[in-house]
């Protein structure tokens, strides 16, 4: 329920130019931290944002271009304008946390151009506890026709304090989304290359800064880039037109540019930004919207034991992961390929389609209803693989024959792009895969922008270089996995092909197509799932990588969506340990980087009541074993001083419950 209060909430100020008086239109946030400051001068609209009294961006630009009438920046006037205090109450059924409150000030402000075109713009403006956002909002007016071009989006964020940057650096705008990060200063960063969002800044004084955006749609994806010294935006181009960004129908609005401020490392984690600033649910009947666990055979290439019959792209291969799923309380099984060949028919190679590429049709051999009729008497759902170029100019009979045999939903893979036509094609897929009680899973595909809240059978997005990478190389660390939790999961619900269940140190850790180690322990591999906000997290290795193997109990129990999340500690690049709670129940999950380390923290975030802790922890390091863990069983309340001793590359996990009456 959005309950809204008009307030004064901003200051309206004057100062003289050589031939003109500008407004300064002040707003804070509700606990008053967070100040954004807009106005106008001769170059067009800037504006200022400070955090506790101390400004950290300083005389930044807003500016938006078109092909027609070119730069909105010219003799520009700013309105007076009615600021509103907001209050919203929903609930999500995927994500961080289950029932949300949302708080903000509010304020939309008319801005003309007093000359020229006479074109005008509300710049509209939210300032939250936890950040503020800001994006256009073009109503329809006679100035233009009902269809416009932007051709740029140039906003920059002049940071003060020359901040501790940690971004992924890209070569250009098709991209995977997939990198090791970079950390450095501001000033030491590379020029004019693009940046990836959510990109983390690190303040001298303790403070902190993410850039990300908000509510993606029909609009081109954004970047940071730095040119000149300073932090500007750039918009993913058209693939034909690369000189047009965005083609808009009037009324039409930009996604909102979020600087997520706190002085708390762990802060934007719990954040609930970006769902705040998107639309509610559309979709009217949620009961089949059921998040969980999933294999992926691919990751560690179908591997089977012994078997009687042939393996391949066929039901008996199937039906031995479904066997598993349903032993050991997996939701879902993903048919996926066998001998790197898809599921479905396809004359491509390497999973690119052919001209008749087709994946309405499995491939002979294989009878999708009998696998999927099979895997529902166990109660487990099958979900698919398909390439997105495969599947788009199918779309419609694609999915009318996935319902008609039961699949419950599938990864989209290898979208790459992230221009308002992919942006469009994505959102397509979501409203289509709807209608047909299908969820989606996003592969090479751009961040999160919060869109989960409006069509929350989008689970997970992947985006990031993760565990798929053990198959052929060794990039991917607990120094890299670090990372994650401070820059690309903040955006949301983050894939990573977790499960592997071979630890290896760095020295152990050989390349492996088939059954792949993990670098970092087998705690810090079960960490990961209550550290990564993840809604369909898979359970990637062979069944025979799990059975009878320590920790693998845990994997069985913890959730993939959560009622909600709060952070002990964290310090970026090097440790993170997360609480959420599902109903009654806390998971906790730690990791750290290259370093060994304890965390001593008090429980103070539990309810009162009595509860056992089951724990898993590290072995010792005289072990070489990096599989090797120890289980406690502990008696703990909110009282609790809790020891979290974390080995080289390692993690904990804990299971808490309360004490049976």
């Amino acid at each position: 329920m959005l309950i809204v209060k008009r307030l004064l909430l901003f200051t309206v100020l004057f100062y003289a130019t050589n031939s003109f008086a500008s407004k300064i239109i002040a707003v804070t946030s509700p606990d008053s931290r967070i100040k954004f400051w807009l106005s106008t001068d001769h170059d067009g609209l800037f504006y200022k944002v400070a955090y506790k009294g101390v400004v950290m961006a300083d005389r930044s630009r807003l500016s938006i271009s078109f092909k027609e009438g070119g730069t909105f920046n010219h003799n520009l006037v700013m309105a007076s304008a009615n600021a509103e205090r907001l209050t919203e109450d929903y609930e999500l059924i995927t994500g961080k946390a289950s029932k949300i409150h949302s708080e903000y000030n509010r304020v939309i402000i008319p801005v003309t151009e007093q000359s020229g075109l006479k074109r005008q713009l509300n710049i509209e403006v939210r300032v939250f506890n936890d950040g503020v956002a800001f994006r256009y909002v073009i109503p329809k007016q006679d100035q233009w026709e009902a269809t416009i071009n932007v051709t740029n989006e140039i906003n920059t964020f002049n940071l003060t304090q020359n901040p501790t940057v940690t971004s992924l650096l890209r070569e250009s705008f098709t991209t995977s989304h997939e990198g090791i990060y970079t950390k450095t200063s501001l000033s030491q960063l590379k020029a004019d290359t693009l940046m990836d969002m959510p990109a983390l800044f690190e303040f001298s004084n303790g403070t902190y800064m993410a850039i990300t955006e908000a509510a993606l749609l029909d609009y081109a994806g954004m970047y940071l880039i730095k040119h000149n010294g300073v932090l500007e935006s750039r918009l993913s181009p058209l693939p034909q037109q690369p000189d047009i960004k965005v083609k808009a129908t009037l009324p039409h609005n930009s996604p909102w540019r979020v600087m997520m401020i706190s002085d708390k490392a762990g802060a934007f984690i719990e954040s609930n930004i970006l769902t705040n600033l998107n639309e509610p649910c559309k979709i009217k009947d949620l009961s089949w919207i059921k998040p969980g666990k999933t294999t992926f055979p691919w990751w560690n290439g179908n591997a089977i034991p012994d078997t009687s019959f042939a393996p391949g792209n066929n039901f008996e291969t199937n039906m031995y992961y479904v066997n598993f799923c349903a032993k050991y309380g997996i939701e879902y099984h993903s048919v996926v390929e066998y001998g790197l060949h898809e599921w479905y028919v396809n004359d491509g190679a390497g999973f690119q389609p052919g001209p008749h590429a087709d994946p309405s049709k499995a491939v002979p051999g294989l009878d999708m209803q009998m696998v999927c009729d099979s895997a529902a008497k166990k109660g487990v759902g099958i979900r698919v693989w398909v390439h997105w170029a495969a599947l788009y100019p199918k779309l419609d009979e694609t999915f009318i024959q996935y319902e008609k045999w039961g699949i419950k939903g599938l990864m989209v893979d290898f979208m790459d792009r992230d221009d308002q036509e992919m942006v469009n094609i994505q959102t397509e897929i979501l409203q289509k895969a709807a209608q047909h009680k299908l969820h989606i899973q996003f592969h090479g595909a751009y961040k999160p922008t919060g869109t989960s809240r409006t069509y929350p059978n989008e689970f997970t997005r992947e985006g990031t270089l993760n565990y798929e990478n053990d198959k052929w190389n060794n990039r991917v660390t607990p120094d890299a996995d670090i990372n994650i939790p401070f820059t690309r999961m903040l955006a949301g619900s983050t894939d990573y092909h977790l499960g592997g269940f071979r630890a290896a140190s760095a020295d152990q850790f050989k390349v492996h197509y088939t059954r792949p180690f993990v670098q970092g322990t087998r705690c810090h591999m079960l960490a990961m799932y209550v550290v990564l906000e993840n809604n369909l997290g898979m359970v990637c290795d062979n069944p025979e990588a799990y059975i009878g193997q320590p920790g693998f109990e845990f994997l069985q129990q913890v959730p993939t969506t959560w009622d909600e999340t709060h952070v002990i500690d964290a310090k970026p690049g090097e440790y993170v340990a997360i609480a959420r709670r599902k109903g009654a129940d806390w998971y906790i999950g730690a990791i750290t980087n290259h370093s060994s380390r304890t965390i001593s923290k008090a429980l103070d975030f539990l309810p009162v009541g009595n509860y056992t802790a089951e724990i898993y922890s590290d072995a010792p390091a005289t072990d070489p074993n990096l599989n090797h863990l120890v289980k406690q069983v502990k008696q703990v309340s909110k009282q609790t001083v809790l020891n979290i001793l974390l080995a080289a590359g390692g993690g904990q996990v804990i299971h808490l419950y309360l004490e049976k009456k």
